[in-house]
């Protein structure tokens, strides 16, 4: 039987009709779709399509296999939106439409991603001096239809450029990127020139980049943000992964008996699974990785005296020693909560099926403790 997010918040409904379920379906949905920062679930993708291999990379370096994250140093920010080129150019001009960046990110670094072909062997021999090196200048296009002329163009990153290999080339260019972003009308696009160690044009150019047509869609260009919406988690202490095949303070699942409710109020305050089925919920079309994770949950007593092992707050010991001793009315036992979360990570397509990385915290409870 799944265990869900959804199961606690339908919980309390008593033997509801089939109207009701569907509507506190419904709600649990839209309040999970919240805790993802989300109006609604973005639109599948409308045909089979492979993320970038370098978001797909960049998930397996943050997270494990469950989406928790495993190294929380990597990421800047905690979102990564990956853009391809669409407009096609067969020129070295490109432009991304980052109509999806939300008004409240704040872009921290971004970069263009340009796929090097190997050279024309006959460019590289051909002259006076065989090249090894060509410079590659990347510039903010500021006017759309005379960007060669004065005021035209901004330059933005330039450098050299070996001309005996193939594979993927990063310039930073954040300084348009931003500019965009506060005003969608001035993105006029990047152009991209390569020229002679010294400065001269190469005409034709020795190396080429991928573009967005005729070549295949893993080498297309891409533009990828790291920025930060400003979400933030409670102020427990987090943590990564901690690892391995068992963690303190997890218990197995129980086998089911007329005693299982009974016994779990006797059992003292410790850590259950807890399984959040993305495909069961419905969002596996949309959610690339992890198709699941387990969320835990704090079940258990916190009799007195507490001891270590419970994790006891200073002040769940005042209370536990209050109640016991019948000092205050009123007075309960302190409760068995998580005192340490996790963040997952999310790898999925938003609306425009452009694919996003992105880091939500307090979402696995770590391990519990009675405060």
């Amino acid at each position: 039987m799944l265990r869900t997010v959804l199961l606690l918040l339908l919980a309390h409904t008593a033997s509801p009709g089939p109207a009701s379920v569907a509507i506190r379906r419904d709600e649990a949905l839209k309040k999970l779709l919240e805790v993802f920062g989300m109006e609604d679930p973005p639109a599948p993708p409308t045909h089979s399509k492979q993320p970038p291999q370098y978001m797909v990379d960049l998930f397996n370096s943050v997270a494990n296999a469950d989406g928790v994250t495993k190294n929380p140093d990597i990421l800047e920010g905690n979102t990564v939106r990956s853009f391809l080129e669409k407009t096609h150019s067969e020129e070295m001009r490109f432009l991304f439409v980052l109509s999806s960046v939300a008004k409240n990110e704040k872009i921290l670094t971004a970069e263009l991603h340009l796929f090097r072909l190997w050279p024309r062997v006959k460019d590289i021999t051909d002259g006076p001096k065989r090249q090894h090196f060509c410079q590659v200048s990347v510039y903010q296009v500021l006017e759309k239809d005379k960007p060669d002329t004065p005021g035209g163009k901004k330059l933005l990153a330039a450098r050299l450029v070996s001309l005996q290999t193939s594979g993927w080339e990063v310039f930073t260019i954040t300084p348009a990127v931003r500019d965009w972003t506060e005003d969608e009308s001035s993105n006029q696009g990047l152009l991209v020139t390569v020229q002679s160690r010294e400065g001269a044009p190469l005409d034709p150019p020795p190396l080429q980049f991928a573009s967005g047509r005729g070549h295949h869609e893993s080498k297309k260009p891409m533009l990828v943000l790291f920025t930060d919406d400003g979400r933030r988690g409670a102020s427990l202490p987090t943590a990564g992964f901690p690892g391995g095949s068992h963690t303190p303070g997890t218990t197995p699942s129980p086998g089911r008996s007329r005693s299982t409710r009974s016994l779990g109020r006797l059992r003292p305050c410790q850590r259950h699974p807890l399984s959040v089925d993305f495909e069961e919920i419905g969002w596996s079309g949309w959610i690339i990785s992890p198709r699941g994770y387990n969320a835990f949950h704090c079940k258990g007593s916190c009799p007195f005296p507490l001891g270590e092992n419970m994790r006891p707050t200073n002040h769940a010991t005042v209370q536990s020693i209050i109640n016991a001793l019948k000092l205050s009315e009123g007075v309960s036992s302190p409760c068995c909560v998580p005192d340490k979360l996790f963040s997952i990570n999310l790898l999925y397509f938003d609306d425009d099926e452009n694919v996003v990385l992105k880091q939500y915290d307090d979402m696995v409870a770590g391990s519990c403790g009675c405060h």
